[in-house]
């Protein structure tokens, strides 16, 4: 497929459908050289060309895994949409690596609408990312040398995964066939890969899960799949997204020498010798309750000072819970992290839902904790660490930040990130720059909230 090569904007448009997964994949793509900005939400007109001039790689993120699939189609046709008018020729809807979803949704429907919208009908789906233990064979989801099933995320509060064959997971949500790539034809490399879904295509297959063991295959897959301009992935994948944006800036005609591939990471918006030096006093805001974050938080609350989030009171009376956390928070505040957390054992998470029911508990308990994020910021904290993909996109929206610099990584999938200023604004919401990370909920060892700060320019 003919790829448009005259302009100078982002050609990689990237859809996440969270805001830690859109993190994760962002740091990726810089990690690999490209030039990356990540937006909250869909930009609006003002954010459009000018802004983006230089960059290689825009990265959209939106709150779209757990509501209504209609919703999660709408939003991230109009994500596409905002990407095509940018220039963008090469997409991916960003899912996460442990391919977080329900029977009905969402990873199949939007993928199904945007390939209808790109007007393409054979797409390559691959959550694998090696480096933080997922890898995929004979189309079932590994973490580590696990089955995604027999995993915590078998009792995930909103997106249970109780089957690890994602073929049969993806099948359940699309109307399109879907297919396997197995790996011993990734191994082979790129040219194997291409023929393999042409085969693939011509036999009525859409939707194809890749398998993927290492970084290797990653690359190949990306590479392989160069003639469709949409893959559905993890951020794993960037491997194989930067050598397809590589190829088309080498390839168009009058791209300057400056903004070669081999330039990007020497452009201001990567190099670290001008990243602002944030100071202020820290916190940690932690609502994931998978196995890693609860780790995380046992591992802190043993050398920090910790507030447990009621859910009860949460619940019944999110003002009384707000105060009560601040009122503990505020007197504290300091050079060194404090922690506030929701996070909690499966048992007690179901004891909650069973009451209130998933979606209405989560989001009442989100939106408790960014309610305390926003009076934190406006109190001094300008280093912050969210844990979760769904507590960290109620933060960021109650904090107002627009647009996310990418900087140093801490962890596989975990960079940290500064607000960038938006017409005099910084982030669109903030009065000074926030050093924010966004965590997904999976990632990072034990020692995550401690080590973090340590990576921090």
């Amino acid at each position: 497929m003919p790829v448009a090569t005259t302009h100078h904007g982002p050609i990689l448009g990237a859809i996440a459908d969270d805001f830690t997964g859109a993190t994760d994949l962002a740091g990726m793509l810089v990690k690999q050289g490209l030039r990356t900005l990540q937006s909250i939400g869909i930009p609006d007109a003002a954010h459009e060309a000018s802004f983006l001039q230089g960059l290689d790689a825009v990265v959209i993120a939106l709150k779209t895994r757990t509501v209504p699939a209609s919703e999660a189609v709408e939003e991230s046709l109009q994500a596409l949409a905002w990407c095509q008018r940018q220039g963008c020729s090469r997409f991916v809807s960003k899912i996460c690596s442990t391919f977080d979803s329900t029977a009905s949704g969402n990873i199949g429907p939007v993928a199904d609408a945007l390939m209808a919208a790109l007007g393409t009908d054979l797409s390559v789906v691959c959550p694998a990312f090696p480096a933080n233990g997922r890898t995929v064979y004979q189309g079932h989801l590994f973490v580590g040398d696990t089955l995604l099933e027999q995993t915590g995320m078998r009792d995930h509060p909103l997106t249970p995964m109780r089957d690890s064959n994602l073929v049969r997971v993806l099948q359940a949500q699309s109307r399109a066939r879907v297919g396997l790539l197995a790996w011993p034809t990734v191994a082979a490399g790129p040219q194997a890969v291409r023929e393999a879904l042409v085969r693939l295509h011509a036999q009525g297959v859409r939707l194809v899960i890749a398998d993927a063991l290492k970084d290797a295959d990653l690359l190949s897959l990306g590479l392989g799949a160069e003639p469709w301009p949409l893959a559905v992935a993890g951020s794993g994948l960037a491997l194989g997204l930067a050598a397809q944006v590589r190829a088309v800036r080498s390839a168009g005609a009058g791209v300057p020498e400056n903004e070669g591939p081999g330039a990007a990471t020497g452009n201001a918006n990567l190099a670290l010798a001008d990243w602002p030096r944030v100071q202020g006093a820290a916190a940690i805001l932690a609502g994931s309750c998978s196995s890693a974050t609860q780790a995380q938080v046992a591992h802190l609350r043993a050398l920090r000072p910790a507030w447990r989030l009621d859910p009860v009171v949460a619940l019944a009376d999110p003002e009384a819970a707000v105060q009560a956390a601040l009122a503990w928070a505020l007197p504290q505040l300091g050079d060194q992290p404090i922690l506030v957390y929701s996070t909690a054992e499966p048992s007690a998470v179901r004891a909650i839902q069973s009451e209130h029911g998933a979606q209405a508990a989560g989001t009442a308990i989100e939106q408790v904790l960014a309610r305390i994020a926003r009076a934190l910021v406006d109190a001094g904290v300008r280093r912050l660490i969210v844990a979760g993909g769904e507590t960290s996109g109620a933060v960021v929206k109650a904090l107002g930040v627009r647009w996310l610099r990418i900087g140093p990584e801490i962890a596989p999938g975990v960079p940290w990130t500064v607000a960038l200023p938006v017409n005099g604004a910084v982030g669109g919401g903030l009065r000074e720059p926030l050093a924010l990370a966004l965590k997904s909920g999976n990632f990072g060892g034990p020692d995550f909230f401690v080590e973090a700060w340590g990576h921090l320019p």
